[in-house]
């Protein structure tokens, strides 16, 4: 009914505050109370409206206790949630009973436990309380008071129709409820996936950023330095070469030199002489990133058009850095034996392309594919990337960000490429090939992953 598999690790940790559920109930006492008080006192009609008013009352008292007892601010753990939430279901299916049962046309509110459960509650909590709620609504079909009404005797409905309302109020429950899990899960998993993309980028541009500082240290502690190694100086020429401590002068000097000659190294990280550490050309970059990867039992070949006149030079942008450097990767790890990249470029646009031939992308990961928590690396029973499959989530949490396969490598690539400007594209070779861990025959002999960007805004420091 609702997928339990994936749901329960990730809505155990988004659990509802009490403030939310005390809210709600407090609307609900006040429709219930307005409801009551008007068709019992304004249209008066003949029902036990003490017995309603008094059911009201309970759960007034019940917000009063949690509200003196309890902050609001508190978040509940699934199974007292479930409760207050069984609650609420108990306390509608009870106004019911007393006001005609499924008649009544606010049986329809029997969704809304359901529905909020569904939105918040891991799915194994959820279920069980659909199942309360279906319990009632059952009860209710044969066991109500009469529907109040203006006559001495209301309406008989058939039964027949007290089935149709029992059954569309199961059945809408049910979609609502899977509807709102499944969209309150989608929300959660690329809630989550973009704070690990965040986090991701933080610690690149933390990186970036250490080069200043280091610059800034090596200028504040220049002037000291040099003060050192001019007394250094002064000593070593003022004490006689005999003198044991003309010795620890000169050793003096010669540490405060090559302090400064560190700081100068450091300083010069961020100057203006040294520009290739911050901005670099085209075929440099995409050199730097292949070369981890030239160890492995794979041939990655680049190739760059022959002009080097309009070479463009790009700023090393960590988003972008990170973001090649994940496909590169992808691509070395299904191919057979060869990964190609080739980059084309005018005056306006830039592409690089990211080839492999490995067994390329089935069709199913081709729609796919950049969703988070989506991979196709391989498991047991899965060799190739012909398989596409959501790592399981107690994984996910155990292993954090540090985890392989997790689904989340793509997602963040294409992420940090987008933020880069760029738009990413995937896509097979065509023909047939085998996999690299299996003899299966593939239909496609190769994934390719194409970027483009407009020119002007890699060049331009971001």
């Amino acid at each position: 009914m609702l997928p339990s598999n994936q749901s329960d690790p990730i809505f155990s940790s988004r659990q509802i505050k009490l403030g939310t559920l005390v809210g709600l109930r407090w609307l609900a006492i006040l429709g219930q109370g307005s409801a009551v008080l008007f068709v019992w006192l304004v249209l008066g009609y003949e029902f036990p409206g003490l017995l309603c008013l008094a059911l009201v009352g309970l759960s007034a008292w019940l917000n009063l206790y949690l509200h003196f007892q309890i902050r609001n601010s508190v978040r509940l753990a699934p199974g007292p949630a479930t409760g207050l939430l069984a609650y609420d279901s108990a306390q509608l299916g009870g106004l019911l009973y007393l006001t005609g049962g499924l008649h009544n046309p606010f049986a329809l509110l029997l969704l809304v436990p359901a529905v909020v459960s569904a939105t918040m509650q891991p799915a194994r909590y959820t279920i069980p309380l659909t199942g309360l709620i279906v319990l009632i609504a059952t009860l209710l079909v044969f066991f109500h008071m009469p529907l109040p009404w203006a006559e001495a005797t209301p309406p008989q409905f058939p039964m027949m129709y007290v089935a149709g309302i029992w059954l569309a109020i199961l059945v809408t429950m049910l979609f609502l409820s899977v509807y709102a899990h499944r969209i309150a899960q989608e929300g959660h998993l690329l809630a989550n996936a973009l704070s690990a993309t965040e986090l991701i980028l933080a610690n690149e541009q933390h990186l970036t950023t250490l080069d200043g500082l280091a610059t800034a240290a090596a200028h504040e502690l220049g002037t000291p330095l040099s003060t050192i190694q001019l007394v250094a100086k002064e000593l070593e020429r003022e004490l006689d070469p005999a003198d044991p401590l003309h010795e620890d002068a000169q050793l003096l000097r010669s540490q405060a030199e090559r302090c400064r000659e560190i700081l100068g190294k450091l300083r010069s990280l961020s100057g203006d002489d040294h520009a290739n550490f911050s901005k670099m050309r085209l075929s440099s970059l995409i050199s730097e990133l292949v070369e981890p990867f030239e160890l492995f039992d794979v041939e990655i070949v680049q190739s760059f058009p022959t002009d080097r006149d309009d070479h463009p030079v790009l700023w090393r942008n960590p988003g972008l850095m990170f973001g090649l450097g994940n496909l590169i990767e992808n691509a070395t790890d299904f191919a057979a034996s060869r990964v190609e990249i080739s980059a084309q470029w005018n005056e306006r646009t830039l592409s690089i392309r990211i080839a492999d031939d490995g067994p390329g992308f089935s069709d199913v990961m081709l729609q796919r594919l950049g969703d988070p928590y989506v991979t196709s690396r391989p498991e047991p029973g899965q060799p190739d990337r012909s398989a596409i499959h959501r790592p399981d989530t107690d994984t996910i949490l155990s292993q954090g960000l540090n985890g392989g396969g997790l689904g989340l490598g793509f997602f963040i690539a294409k992420t940090l490429l987008e933020r880069t400007g760029g738009r990413v594209e995937i896509s097979n070779r065509n023909g047939a090939k085998k996999g690299k861990k299996s003899k299966k025959v593939h239909k496609n002999s190769g994934a390719v992953v194409d970027i483009y960007w407009p020119r002007a805004v890699l060049e331009t420091d971001q």
